[in-house]
């Protein structure tokens, strides 16, 4: 990714994708095309793009405080306060619910993670990363079967295990991020699962910490009054349940954090989430192991077709992938 001014002064970020890369190039035009029919303030905007002599590049609004991620883990230099990170869940969601509910057709993102939420100079969070995002339309019923792609810590364990994307895989992503706000350290972090670990820790007679005193960001710790704090940590749980069906939708979500935030004092803005493919289907021949059973070493983009999942070992080791068809 390059950092960029046009001739009337505006900074932009300009990413550029690799030669000769079959992957890239798909990954090229879904962002188009997804960036091309959205509009909304908690989504990064497309400036524009190349697409010639063989090379590809977007061109996206510069949003100068980096990624999420890099907040939480001090890279940045920036210190987030609870008020501060119930705002950035909060404009998330709003973006989100924004992909799954008033765009048409619905999107879901499939690549929800800490690094895809980009903060700007008003520390306004916007979703980012549409290269994997997949349109819903109606005759998918919200629900489709695709070969399994995303980020190891955030994927969505159902997804995983019966490849049916729906847009509670967004959701369970989401929960991540959201417990990613409490404890500001990557999913997988010295070979321990992020939700596993929480739901370890936690203690609902602890009406300070829930039980996780020793596990949160002592920078949390440190800001005073963690108001709403308990129904924020039982929203994150909720969006992490192994069943899609039993996860709040983003629109939920939006409405849950507006409230906690309201109760401590902090405007929410606007409530609305309005603003001005192909699919490789494939079917498991037998059903892979749950993902999160063991610890993993890292974090990294995962797609179903290179056979290894390294929450428990190599993957499927019980099953095979069929191509169904086209």
């Amino acid at each position: 990714v390059y950092r960029g001014k046009l001739p009337d002064g505006q900074l932009i970020a300009i990413k550029r994708s690799k030669q000769g890369s079959m992957q890239g190039g798909l990954e090229f035009k879904t962002e188009i095309e997804l960036l091309s029919r959205v509009h909304h303030k908690n989504l990064v905007g497309l400036v524009g793009f190349c697409f010639e002599k063989g090379e590809r590049m977007l061109v996206y609004e510069f949003i100068p405080n980096g990624t999420l991620s890099e907040a939480l883990y001090g890279i940045k230099g920036v210190q987030l306060d609870w008020s501060r990170r119930l705002k950035i869940a909060l404009d998330s969601a709003r973006g989100l619910a924004y992909l799954h509910d008033h765009a048409d057709p619905p999107i879901i993102h499939r690549d929800v993670k800490s690094t895809n939420i980009l903060l700007d100079e008003r520390m306004t969070a916007k979703v980012a990363d549409f290269g994997l995002s997949l349109l819903v339309s109606d005759s998918e019923e919200g629900q489709f079967c695709t070969n399994v792609k995303g980020t190891l810590g955030y994927l969505d364990p159902e997804y995983y295990m019966t490849q049916q994307l729906t847009a509670k895989s967004d959701v369970y992503s989401f929960g991540v991020v959201l417990l990613e706000l409490i404890v500001a350290q990557p999913p997988i972090h010295k070979q321990k699962y992020i939700v596993r670990e929480v739901k370890t820790a936690l203690d609902m007679g602890d009406q300070t910490y829930c039980g996780l005193k020793d596990v949160m960001d002592p920078v949390l710790q440190k800001t005073g009054d963690l108001r709403g704090f308990a129904r924020f940590l039982k929203l994150a749980l909720q969006c992490v349940e192994d069943l899609g069906t039993d996860r709040p939708s983003m629109n939920t979500i939006v409405r849950e954090i507006e409230v906690i935030m309201q109760d401590n004092g902090i405007r929410t803005g606007m409530s609305s989430t309005s603003s001005s493919f192909s699919i490789d289907s494939r079917t498991m021949m037998a059903a892979p192991k749950y993902p999160y059973s063991n610890a993993s070493t890292s974090s990294t983009a995962f797609d179903m077709d290179s056979r290894a999942f390294e929450y428990s070992g190599k993957f499927p080791s019980e099953g095979s992938l069929k191509n169904r068809g086209t």
